[in-house]
């Protein structure tokens, strides 16, 4: 199966990075590929959220899974942990993809979004995400986020964000067929 790439935001100091077009029923999967994401705000939380058409607000109820594994630089600390702070029980917030992420020049955060089938209107839309930050506090963190949107609604934008502040990113959508 060919990805083809469908569009590429690449934005510096923005609020948001939102794909408002472009997904539609054309493919049944939608990878999102972010590439060097730095927030402007020291340990930020880089998150995701979407729409169904016609909706406004980015506020799908949802429901998520995040564990992480972390090493820092001192080799003091290390871990792979279940993290239920980060979890959404039929939330409709925006999802926690990488947490902590610094905002050095050498710190920044990396990750592929799968988004599945998101224009059928009979099922719940499943997704899942890999990353890697380079955490505040010099330590490497790795993300891995599982969940489901919990509308049976076409599915046709979705929005990425830092809990605070403005970010540079570059987020890639691709179309797989």
């Amino acid at each position: 199966m060919a990805m083809t790439l469908i569009t590429t935001n690449d934005g510096s100091g923005v609020a948001t990075s939102d794909f408002t077009s472009g997904i539609d029923s054309t493919y049944k999967l939608y990878i999102f590929k972010f590439i060097d994401v730095n927030p402007v705000t020291d340990g930020a939380e880089f998150g995701f959220q979407a729409n169904v058409a016609t909706a406004s607000g980015f506020d799908e109820t949802m429901t998520t899974s995040y564990f992480g594994a972390f090493h820092n630089e001192a080799d003091s600390d290390a871990y792979v942990q279940y993290f239920v702070n980060f979890d959404q029980p039929q939330g409709t917030a925006y999802q926690d993809l990488m947490t902590n992420v610094g905002n050095g020049a050498d710190e920044s955060c990396a990750g592929t979004l799968w988004l599945f089938n998101p224009s059928n209107t009979t099922y719940v839309k499943h997704f899942y995400f890999t990353g890697a930050t380079y955490a505040e506090g010099d330590g490497m963190h790795n993300s891995y986020v599982a969940g489901y949107f919990n509308v049976t609604g076409a599915i046709d934008e979705v929005s990425f964000k830092m809990s605070s502040g403005n970010m540079d990113a570059v987020i890639k959508m691709y179309g797989v067929g």
